[in-house]
């Protein structure tokens, strides 16, 4: 069976969306994202309480690409366990990277527009210092590329990106399409990922880098107020129908069947995402009393929101980042501890610092 080609000449693809089909959707979509940023904009310290979806959205996005690490294993690393595999290593390193690809993207779109300048540093960024690093960080490749089983040739791919040669060309045509006025942002946004798919611009990294783009371009094109909507937990839950709705495109020229599939993702991920965000919320409600009450100390507050961003800590990371002294740091661990609300999972020995995490907040975020 011959490998799907690029669909070359087929975007933008507006005249060849069927409407009727898409309408139904759009509006629940809409509806849905609507609440969950308005949930946001009403939320104090939001990038501190949202940080581990971050982290999940992150471990979630490299799963879909077969990174196998999970998200204990990648907040105990950062908690200064370095116990795990060599295999296990790279792709924690993997994920942290995406995380810091993400807020790079984020710090530049402050400035500048989504554009080929911004996803070039995102994706250098995402393979800095790993297994990509031999991949052209950063830079669109020149030679070309293909997608099949592990070790096959280009005959034997199941789907060729366009060549080389026309790549500058079509990614300029995608960067012109981001700015342009359409119908409806959603079915925008769907459509600049699927053409980002398809053109495969580097060597490695493109299933991550265009997932990242989808919140950032909704973002910028003022979609959402906050660039922290996490999708890719139903792309990877429906890994199968999300290569083939996009791969369907290129094949079939089935935009609207992929577009229908990505509304009903933003749909489903809303929902999610706010049903998480709430739940995050309360706990926060719930917990500052219980630390008030556990520590008695006008450090509360600071630790409090310290365990919220860091579920996954060692206690010298806590002394050092937070600035409460030593003696009531380690006063206050003891009370959190006796009092249910933190576990030690790795006691101190030798020079090697206690390691605690916050279960209640990971049962929320890691269900």
């Amino acid at each position: 069976m011959k490998p799907v080609q690029y669909h070359q000449g087929r975007f933008p693809p507006e005249d060849q969306l069927d409407w009727q089909r898409l309408l139904p959707l759009i509006g629940p979509a809409t509806s849905a994202l609507a609440r969950y940023d308005g949930m946001l904009a009403s939320m104090p310290n939001r990038s501190v309480l949202l940080a581990p979806l971050s982290t999940r959205e992150a471990v979630l996005s490299s799963r879909i690409e077969g990174i196998q690490a999970t998200m204990s294993e990648v907040l105990g690393f950062e908690a200064g366990d370095r116990a795990a595999s060599p295999q296990r290593l790279s792709d924690i390193h993997e994920i942290i990277n995406f995380r810091r690809a993400v807020r790079l993207a984020q710090e530049m779109l402050e400035d500048l527009p989504l554009s080929g300048q911004v996803i070039r540093a995102a994706h250098e960024t995402l393979l800095s210092g790993i297994r990509g690093d031999n991949e052209g960080p950063g830079q669109y490749r020149r030679i070309p590329n293909w997608i099949g089983p592990p070790g096959c040739t280009i005959e034997e791919a199941k789907y060729v990106p366009i060549r080389p040669e026309g790549l500058d060309d079509a990614m300029s045509r995608w960067e012109r399409y981001i700015h342009e006025d359409k119908p409806d942002l959603l079915v925008q946004a769907a459509n600049l990922h699927a053409e980002f798919e398809a053109l495969h611009p580097f060597l490695d990294g493109n299933g991550r880098v265009g997932r990242m783009l989808i919140p950032l371009g909704l973002w910028q094109r003022g979609c959402i107020q906050f660039p922290m909507f996490y999708i890719s937990a139903y792309f990877e839950a429906n890994r199968y129908a999300y290569y083939e709705r996009l791969l369907a495109v290129s094949r079939d020229n089935d935009w609207t069947g992929w577009c229908m599939f990505f509304l009903k993702a933003v749909q489903n991920q809303a929902n999610d995402n706010l049903t998480r965000t709430q739940c995050i919320l309360d706990l926060h409600e719930k917990m500052k009393h219980r630390i008030d009450a556990a520590t008695r100390s006008r450090h509360a507050i600071r630790t409090l929101d310290w365990i919220f961003q860091q579920p996954v800590f060692s206690s010298t990371n806590f002394v050092e980042r937070t600035g409460i002294p030593v003696p009531s740091a380690h006063r206050i661990l003891g009370s959190l501890r006796k009092h249910g609300i933190l576990e030690n999972i790795s006691p101190a020995s030798g020079s090697r610092p206690a390691v605690f995490s916050f279960p209640r907040l990971l049962e929320i975020v890691d269900a």
